[in-house]
This record gives C-alpha cells, sequence and structure tokens, in this order.
C-alpha cells in the first residue's frame, strides 16, 4: 500500500483533502453515465490522477491563477466553482462560461482564477509565463501554476517557455502529468529520458520528480516549492508521475495499453489508497466517507438538476458578431490648435507614437529580439530602455510563440503589450496563438487580448524570400483580429496610438521600404485615428483606385506621369483593412463606375479578391467596367533586383491603369 505521512496535518485538513479527492472521482462516475446516455458529448477522465490537480490547487492561494488541462476537474472543484455552471458549461448551456461557444474544459473564469485547457497543448505554458510575469511586475508573491502531460513537453512551445521563465526568473510552477500516454502513443516513444524532470535542467530549472498518486506528497512539497517562489521568485518543474487509467476521452479506450500495466497502477488509485491509510489511523470512520460520499452525490444531483432544466441555449447573429471583439470605445485625441509639426520620416514616427503611447500608458510593456540596448534592428525604440526601464522594454529570446502567449498572459492580469516581430515573415513561427489564441479569446470566454503585434513588412529593398512578405491576408480572414496598414508618417503614428487603446488584439503592419523614404508633417504631441475610415488622398470622377501601404505611393506616382495626369480618379487609401472602410469604397464606386484595386500580395485570396467581390455585390449596377485587381505574382519573393521588379505589381499597375481606362 502507498506510504503517507501525516506529519504537519491536522485530521479536519486530512479529511478536508480526502473530499477534495473524492468529489471530482464522484463527478467522473456520473459523467460516464451521463456520456453513455447521451447527455453530454465527450469526457476527457482523471480518474486516478486527482491528487496531483487536488493537492496543487490546495497549496495555492484562491487568487493565485492555475491554468489546467482537460484531466484536472480537480482543480475547478478545489476552486469552489459551482457544480451547476460546470455541468451547464459541458452541456453548452448559457450558464456556462463560453456561452455555448466552446466545450469541456476550454474555458477561463478570472472569477476563479482559472485559465482554461487550450488545445494545441504548448501555448498555455507560455500563457502561464505571461501572468507570471505580471505578477513579477507588480511584486505580488504570487505564484502560477500551469499543467501539461509528457506529451505536450515534445511540442517547440514547451521548450520556448521554459526557456523564457528561467532567463527572466518568472515565478511559475510548470506541472508535468507523467502519465504513460499521449493519446495511444506511449512516453518511451514520446522522449527518450526517463523523466520529463531532465528536460528542465539543460534551462538552468530547479526540477523535481513525485509521486503523483500521493495527495499528500503532492500538496507537501508544491506548498514548500510554491512558498519558496514567493520568496525567491523563479521558475520551478514538478514532474508528477502517475498514470491515465481510461482512455485519452472515452471513445478511443484503453485497448493498446497491456493488462498488467493497468493492474499495476490500480493498486496506487490515490483515492483508496488515502481513504485506507485515514482509516486505518483513525482518523475518518467508514460512517463519515459515507456521509461525505452522500453528501457530495446530492450536491452533483442537486447541480445536475439545475443544468438540466435550463434552456438550449440560442442567440442571434448579431449577438455572435458583436461577441468576437470585446467592445472599444474609441477616444478621439485630437491634435492641440498650437501643436508643434515636425517633418520626420515614417520610422520616426511609429518610434514617436510607441515612445508617447508607453508615457500614456504604465502598463504598457514592450517586448521582442534586439529591442532594448540595441533599439531594435530598425531602431524604433532606441532610447527606449534608458527612458522605461528593462522590466517594460524586455528583450526576448529568439521564440515568437511563447512571446506572443505571454502577451495574452499580461493581458489576463490587465497588462497591455507590444510584441515587435522583427519581420512579419517571421510571425509564421508564432502563427498559432495568434489565430487560435487572440483572435478566439473574446468570444470563447469574454477575455480580452490587449495586445499589438508590430509587423514590419514588404519588398522593394531586395530583402529576398524570407524577409520580404506582405502577408495581412493571414490575418483579415480570421475574426476577432483588427488589421492596420498604414501608408505615411501622420497616419501611422496615429493608428499605433489607437492600435494601442484598444484592447482587441491588432496586426499593425509597418513596410519597411517606407521606414526611411516617406517625410510628412506630424504633430509632435500624442493623438489618435479612428480604425475602419479610409482616406480621401485625390478627388475625380472617372475611375476609383483603391491600395493601402507602399501601394499608394506607387499610384501617387504614376498620377504624376505625363501619361495619366489626365486621369480624375478618387485615391482611396484603405489605411485599415480590418475594421474596412466599405461605405467609403462604395460612394466612390457609385460616383466613377470604374475601378482598380492594388495590393502588394500576391494576386490569389487577397484583400483586392475580396473588396472586387464586395463591390461586384453591393455596386454592381454602377459598374461600366470589370472590377480589376493588380498583384504581385504568383511566386514567393526573389533577392535580385531585376527579378524583384519583375514580382511586383507597380510596372503592370501602369499598363492596367490604361486598359480599364479604355474600356
Amino acid at each position: 500500500m502507498m506510504k503517507f505521512s501525516k506529519k504537519g496535518f491536522t485530521n479536519i485538513q486530512l479529511k478536508e483533502l480526502y473530499k477534495s479527492l473524492l468529489k471530482p472521482r464522484l463527478i467522473e462516475e456520473k459523467m460516464l453515465i451521463l456520456l453513455r446516455q447521451g447527455k453530454i458529448s465527450k469526457w476527457f477522465s482523471g480518474i486516478g490522477q486527482e491528487a496531483i490537480s487536488v493537492g496543487v490547487c490546495s497549496a495555492l492561494a484562491q487568487e493565485e491563477y492555475i491554468l489546467p488541462m482537460h484531466r484536472n476537474l480537480g482543480v475547478f472543484t478545489t476552486k469552489k466553482i459551482p457544480l451547476n455552471r460546470l455541468f451547464s458549461q459541458w452541456q453548452g448551456k448559457k450558464n456556462g462560461f463560453t456561452k455555448g461557444r466552446d466545450r469541456s474544459f476550454h474555458f477561463g473564469t478570472n472569477a476563479y482564477h482559472i485559465i482554461g485547457m487550450i488545445s494545441h497543448l504548448g501555448p498555455q505554458l507560455g500563457v502561464a509565463n505571461g501572468v507570471a510575469l505580471a505578477n513579477l511586475l507588480s511584486n505580488n508573491k504570487q505564484v502560477t501554476a500551469v499543467f501539461s502531460g509528457e506529451g505536450g513537453t515534445s511540442e517547440g512551445d514547451f521548450h520556448e517557455a521554459l526557456n523564457v521563465a528561467s532567463v527572466w526568473s518568472l515565478p511559475v510552477l510548470f506541472c508535468i502529468e507523467h502519465n504513460g500516454y499521449g493519446l495511444s502513443t506511449p512516453s518511451n516513444q514520446q522522449m527518450k529520458n526517463q523523466n520529463v524532470a531532465d528536460k528542465g535542467i539543460g534551462y538552468g530549472m530547479e526540477t523535481y520528480t513525485i509521486d503523483g498518486n500521493n495527495i499528500l506528497e503532492v500538496y507537501t512539497k508544491v506548498d514548500k516549492i510554491a512558498k519558496s517562489i514567493r520568496k525567491n521568485p523563479r521558475p520551478v518543474l514538478i514532474e508528477f508521475k502517475t498514470f491515465r487509467m481510461r482512455g485519452h476521452e472515452e471513445a478511443s479506450g484503453t485497448k493498446y495499453v497491456p493488462k498488467e500495466l493497468l493492474e499495476k497502477w490500480a493498486l496506487k488509485d490515490p483515492l483508496e489508497n488515502f481513504a485506507f491509510f485515514l482509516r486505518n489511523e483513525n482518523i475518518m470512520s467508514e460512517e463519515e466517507e459515507v456521509l461525505y460520499k452522500e453528501e457530495i452525490i446530492s450536491e452533483i444531483n442537486e447541480g445536475l438538476q439545475v443544468a438540466f432544466a435550463e434552456e438550449e441555449i440560442i442567440s442571434t447573429l448579431e449577438n455572435e458578431l458583436y461577441d468576437t471583439y470585446h467592445p472599444f470605445d474609441y477616444e478621439d485625441v485630437k491634435k492641440e490648435p498650437n501643436s508643434n509639426f515636425k517633418k520626420i520620416r515614417h520610422v520616426d514616427a511609429i518610434s514617436q507614437g510607441l515612445k508617447q503611447s508607453m508615457e500614456r500608458h504604465d502598463n504598457l510593456i514592450i517586448m521582442g529580439q534586439d529591442i532594448a540596448e540595441y533599439g531594435g534592428v530598425f531602431k524604433i525604440t532606441e532610447g527606449f530602455l534608458e527612458q522605461f526601464g528593462s522590466d517594460r522594454v524586455r528583450n526576448t529570446p529568439i521564440c515568437e510563440s511563447t512571446i506572443i502567449e505571454a502577451a495574452y498572459g499580461l493581458s489576463v492580469k490587465g497588462y497591455k503589450s507590444v510584441v515587435e516581430l522583427q519581420f512579419s515573415d517571421f510571425v509564421t513561427s508564432g502563427f498559432n496563438p495568434v489565430i487560435n489564441l487572440l483572435a478566439k479569446s473574446y468570444y470563447r470566454w469574454n477575455q480580452k487580448a490587449d495586445v499589438v503585434l508590430r509587423m514590419p513588412c514588404g519588398a522593394g529593398i531586395g530583402a529576398g524570400p524570407f524577409h520580404s512578405q506582405t502577408n495581412e491576408a493571414w490575418f483579415t480572414k480570421t475574426p476577432g483580429l483588427k488589421v492596420v496598414y498604414p501608408a505615411f508618417p501622420y497616419d501611422a503614428k496615429g493608428l499605433l496610438a489607437t492600435a494601442i487603446e484598444d484592447e482587441n488584439p491588432v496586426l499593425f503592419f509597418e513596410h519597411k521600404a517606407l521606414y526611411r523614404s516617406i517625410y510628412q508633417d506630424v504633430p509632435e504631441n500624442y493623438y489618435t485615428i479612428p480604425f475602419g475610415k479610409a482616406s480621401l488622398l485625390k478627388e475625380g470622377d472617372t475611375i476609383t483606385i483603391i491600395s493601402y501601404g507602399q501601394g499608394i505611393h506607387w499610384i501617387l506616382d504614376t498620377l504624376k506621369q505625363e501619361v495619366f495626369c489626365d486621369i480624375s480618379a478618387d485615391v482611396i487609401d484603405l489605411r485599415t483593412l480590418q475594421p474596412l472602410d466599405t461605405e467609403a469604397v462604395y460612394n466612390s464606386v457609385k460616383k466613377t463606375g470604374k475601378v482598380i484595386i492594388l495590393q502588394e500580395d500576391t494576386l490569389f485570396g487577397g484583400i483586392a479578391s475580396d473588396l472586387s467581390a464586395l463591390i461586384t455585390e453591393n455596386c454592381f449596377s454602377f459598374l461600366d467596367a470589370p472590377v480589376k485587381r493588380v498583384a504581385s505574382i504568383e511566386t514567393p519573393i526573389p533577392f535580385a533586383k531585376n527579378l524583384e521588379s519583375l514580382f511586383l505589381p507597380r510596372k503592370r499597375f501602369e499598363i492596367e491603369l490604361l486598359n480599364i481606362m479604355e474600356y
């Protein structure tokens, strides 16, 4: 039998721990019955692993955040979430935590200091880093705990998160449940080392391997480690040895698990062993044990009765669309009447806007590679370290994914963040948290993602295939994200200020070729510009020309040429691509009857395609010619100057503009 040490525990504490273990077990047994009856859709069982969830949660303070997985029901019950709300969540009802928009444990609740399961596993480790960083910055002496399985430690996000936590000395507990299998793949096919704890050593991290089925060992060691971390902030990796007694989820079964292995671990059941110990030590009588079960079963039945009685959730198109974005009350901060203007470059306007936002928002953190002492590869944050300090201007390792995740964790704790992607191309290394975390957060559980991603982008400077993309279309089609793409210094400064004010995730594209080539008179004081408002740069009545970013400058240069100077054109700079100013576009097209759209991105699937469809659907009767799209050719971006010129659409735009005028 399992050995327990009751040293340091009162009998009342021991019985409370037993009841905390018993509750998720009895809920699970009931859920398995309901699953077979078709009353819930799916179930991920944590039977046999309850001591980890209960022990860790019991050792932490109520206000300390925990990021559990789908086998950590004990976290939710130990945090005292009302059972009827849990049951409503699992049935997709309104009284749950996601308004029916996500299932099982894929939810968070700030009221109970839980950030729930992220289906890609690894990202929640990075999110925990962000929460821990917020704790460190506010000096509140709190610990953050995050769960993963040994299968999740194969993901790059795991290694990125451990490295950042170690480098930044973040107060976070990485709790790894080593339960034998990742779905059907055994541990020896997941990793070569015997202990997950060994993986932390390479990151200079304190590590422990403990018996995850022994509730007293889990509680005692986690309690001791957590107290130490509160005094001396640092990350710690704890490996809990346990076993998954049921399938990855119930439908998958356990046929792939050797029978003798299941029998061996059945003897180590955390609940049965602890109950035997309490009875044997005369701490808990059989009558008390029966009474505890009856009380919990009654609570389960009452909760189920409430949840089952709740009506099926209904919604409207308007409500679903509204909840995709966090409400943003735009404040129009105008330039002061006596404001000084200064002729500055595009790059200077962005730097100035970022600096003034840092001065305006004490809770704004900027993160990125080489942004501190070096000032960023484009020198936009030069001097920021000296003015704002290393807590707020944070150099990061090369790990886009976990830094974006950390930015989200900061947002959970009320911080704003700006993450500089050294080149927009590099966002692919952090694509998952942008698309599956930032974009979906508010819709899923009403949690804002107050994050701006700065995206230096674009061709024209001979940077080749890895450093030249204009990849805005990857994000404009993703509900929940906002996309900004200014072409002028004045717009860049004002729109960046708005992006930082906005509590939604914003991708802010900055064309590298414009950084030091475009000058404009810009107010020296702070100001904002609203999203979703295009800029009408020229007015005419024969054609509408639409673009953004570098394309706008190609258009203006073209119209200055003698062969084009007689064209009377509306030139529309979109400025923001999500939200999009369709009203300005439609009004212009209805006036001119012809439209040409220029984008630097390749043609298929870009903004021009969507705009063309929208114009055709909404302005067809006003058109005197087919909508014309002009874009870069369908290849990666080449390096050599002549090849890059061939790739880009600048010359083709001139030809197509003449063609459509003659239509």
